[in-house]
């Protein structure tokens, strides 16, 4: 495992990879969206053939670039159209319950 791979693995927040990767960023933006550059971050990073036999220098040119189009994927669009998580493509982001469902979750008032 490539020595940026193992220091990316200690980052904890959605900041430390942008400010790492000097990749500007709204912090609102981020605010709202952590989860969602993250985990398209790695959707691109995963797609990006090669990535395990770049050289350190060669891979964070590589990282800077994905990460700044994943945090531009969510300056430009929202989380229900980018779909990155199940609960989006299942539902198009929208929860449907029926009002039978709702009923029967009732207390009887009897």
């Amino acid at each position: 495992m490539s020595e940026l791979f193992k220091k990316m693995a200690s980052f904890s927040a959605a900041e430390e990879f942008l400010d790492y990767f000097q990749v500007p960023f709204d912090q609102a933006v981020v605010n709202v969206n952590r989860l969602h550059i993250l985990k398209r971050f790695n959707q691109y990073l995963r797609q990006t053939p090669g990535t395990a036999e770049m050289d350190d220098a060669t891979l964070s040119g590589v990282c800077k670039e994905l990460l700044t189009k994943a945090y531009e994927d969510f300056v430009r669009s929202t989380p229900a159209q980018e779909k990155v998580f199940k609960v989006f493509q299942d539902t198009d982001g929208k929860q449907h319950v029926s009002l039978d469902s709702l009923r029967v979750s009732l207390p009887s008032h009897g």
